[in-house]
C-alpha cells in the first residue's frame, strides 16, 4: 500500500470550558502506551482511508484506532472529521468484547457538537 505524502490533519475535541479529555486521558498512560498510541494514529493519518485491523468504522461518521498496548491493555480512540481534520472525540480502555453503549454516546455526542 502507498501511504500518502502529507498525513490527514488530526487535533483533540476541545469542550466549552477547554478540556480536551483524550489529551488528557493520554497524559496519565505510560510513555511505551503512548508511543503505541501515537504510532497507530500516524499509520491512519497517513494510510487513509484505512480498514482493520487498526481502524475500523463505528458508523455515523464515527471510528476507532484500536491499540494493543505493551501494558497489555486494548486502547480505542475514537474519531470523527470536522473541516478536514481527523477529530479524536473520545478514548477508553476496551475491557469487553463489545464497545459500551455509554462510549458510543459519549463519543457521537462530542462529534454532534463538532458538526454543528
Amino acid at each position: 500500500m502507498i501511504g500518502r505524502l502529507s498525513p490527514v490533519p488530526f487535533r483533540f475535541w476541545r469542550s466549552a470550558s477547554g478540556h480536551e479529555p483524550v489529551r488528557e486521558w493520554l497524559g496519565l498512560l505510560s510513555i511505551e502506551d503512548k508511543k503505541r498510541i501515537g504510532h497507530d494514529i500516524a499509520v491512519v493519518q497517513f494510510g487513509w482511508p484505512i480498514g482493520m485491523p487498526i481502524c475500523r468504522p463505528l458508523g455515523d461518521g464515527l471510528w476507532e484506532i484500536r491499540s494493543t498496548l505493551p501494558s497489555g491493555r486494548e486502547a480505542r480512540i475514537l474519531f470523527g472529521f470536522a473541516q478536514e481534520q481527523m477529530i479524536a472525540v473520545h478514548s477508553f480502555f476496551k475491557k469487553t468484547q463489545s464497545t459500551q453503549k455509554r462510549e458510543l454516546d459519549v463519543a457521537r455526542t462530542r462529534l454532534k457538537d463538532l458538526n454543528r
